[in-house]
C-alpha cells in the first residue's frame, strides 16, 4: 500500500484508509464480529489510517476500534482519526475548550489511549470558522498533549478553505468523489500550498459509484441512505453526495462502463481515481464486510489511469451533475 505524510501530523499512512461510520450505525446492522473481521481485513491488505467519530452509533465505533487496536497490540503502527462536536446542538456557543476536554476525555476512554492521534471538528456550524477562541482551545489540547493535531471535516468549500487558512489545521476532510469534483479547482491547491492534508470522504457517493444500484435498490429502514435523501436529518451532501438518487444511478452507470473500458470494476476505479490525484492524502471509504474492506484496499494498486480517465469524469459530471450540486458544496 503506497503512503503518504498526512499534511501538518507529519504521520505517514496508506493511501486507502477505512472509514467506520458503518461500524457503528447508520448503515444497517454490523455486529461486533463482523467489524472486527472488517478491522483485520483491512489491516492484512495494509491499511493504517483509520477515521472514526464520537457520534457513530454514540461511540460505538471508537470502542470497537479501541479494543481491537489494544487486543492487536498495534500501537503506534496505525493511526486514528476521529471527529468531534456532532453529539450537541450545533451551535458556535458549544464550542468550548471545556466541552472540548470533555467530548477528547470520552473519546480517549473509547479508543484507549493518552493521546489522541487527529481530532476534526465534525462539519461545525459556520460560526466556528471565524471563532478565533475555537481554534485557540484546540491549540491548547495540543499543548497539553490530549490531542497530536487537529483538523476539520468540512461540508463545503468555502469551509475547507477557511480552514486551511489556520495555522494549526493540519488536515481537511471533505466529500471528493467523481460526483463531487468541485474541491479540485480550490481546495486541492490550497491545501498543498499550505501543507494541509486532504482526506477524501464518501468516495463511492454512499455506494452509487459500485454501479450495484439501480432504480429500485431497497435500503434498510436505520440506513442514511433512506431517512436522509432530502437531508432531514444531516446534511444532504453526506447522503449520494447530495445527488438526487434515481440521477446519481444513470450517472453511476455511465461511469461503470467508463471503468470497465479500464478493465477495472466500478468502485476500484472510483477509489483508485481519487489516490492518484495529486494533494489527496488519504481516501477512506467505509466497508461492512472483509469482501469490501479487501476490493478497497486492493484499489491502491491500480495502475495509473491516466488523464484521459479524468477528462471523462469531468464530462460525465460536467453533463449530468453540475448544475445540481456545484453551488450547493
Amino acid at each position: 500500500m503506497t503512503s503518504h505524510i498526512l499534511g501538518r501530523t507529519a504521520r505517514s499512512v496508506s493511501a486507502i484508509g477505512l472509514g467506520t461510520w458503518q461500524l457503528g450505525g447508520d448503515w444497517g446492522t454490523v455486529d461486533d464480529g463482523d467489524a472486527r473481521a472488517v478491522l483485520d481485513a483491512s489491516l492484512e491488505a495494509g491499511v493504517t489510517m483509520y477515521d472514526t467519530a464520537d457520534v457513530y452509533g454514540d461511540g460505538r465505533s471508537e470502542s470497537r476500534i479501541g479494543a481491537w487496536r489494544t487486543d492487536r497490540g498495534l500501537g503506534d503502527s496505525i493511526f486514528v482519526a476521529t471527529k468531534m462536536g456532532r453529539r450537541v446542538a450545533l451551535d458556535t456557543a458549544n464550542y468550548t475548550l471545556a466541552n472540548f476536554r470533555e467530548w477528547t476525555d470520552r473519546s480517549r476512554r473509547n479508543l484507549a489511549v493518552d493521546t489522541l492521534d487527529l481530532v476534526q471538528l465534525h462539519c461545525p456550524p459556520e460560526g466556528v470558522f471565524a471563532s478565533d477562541e475555537v481554534f485557540d482551545a484546540l491549540d491548547t489540547l495540543v499543548a497539553e498533549q490530549v490531542i497530536t493535531a487537529y483538523g476539520v471535516s468540512v461540508e463545503t468549500t468555502a469551509q475547507a478553505l477557511a480552514s486551511i487558512a489556520r495555522p494549526g489545521v493540519a488536515t481537511v476532510q471533505i466529500v471528493l468523489n467523481a460526483f463531487r469534483l468541485k474541491p479540485l479547482d480550490e481546495v486541492l491547491p490550497a491545501a498543498a500550498a499550505a501543507g494541509v492534508g486532504v482526506i477524501a470522504r464518501i468516495p463511492l457517493a454512499s455506494g452509487l459509484l459500485s454501479g450495484r444500484y439501480d432504480h429500485d435498490t431497497q435500503f434498510a429502514a436505520d440506513d442514511h441512505r433512506s431517512y436522509n435523501r432530502d437531508g432531514s436529518s444531516f446534511d444532504a451532501g453526506e447522503t449520494f453526495s447530495g445527488v438526487d438518487y434515481d440521477d446519481g444511478v444513470e450517472a453511476a452507470r455511465e461511469f461503470s462502463a467508463l471503468a470497465r473500458e479500464h478493465g477495472l470494476e466500478p468502485a476500484a476505479a472510483a477509489i483508485a481515481w481519487l489516490t492518484q490525484i495529486p494533494g489527496v492524502s488519504t481516501v477512506i471509504p467505509g466497508a461492512r464486510n472483509v469482501d469490501q474492506a479487501r476490493r478497497n484496499a486492493a484499489a491502491g494498486s491500480v495502475a495509473p489511469l491516466g488523464p484521459e480517465f479524468t477528462a471523462a469524469v469531468r464530462d460525465l459530471y460536467d453533463r449530468r451533475l453540475r448544475a445540481a450540486v456545484h453551488d450547493r458544496w
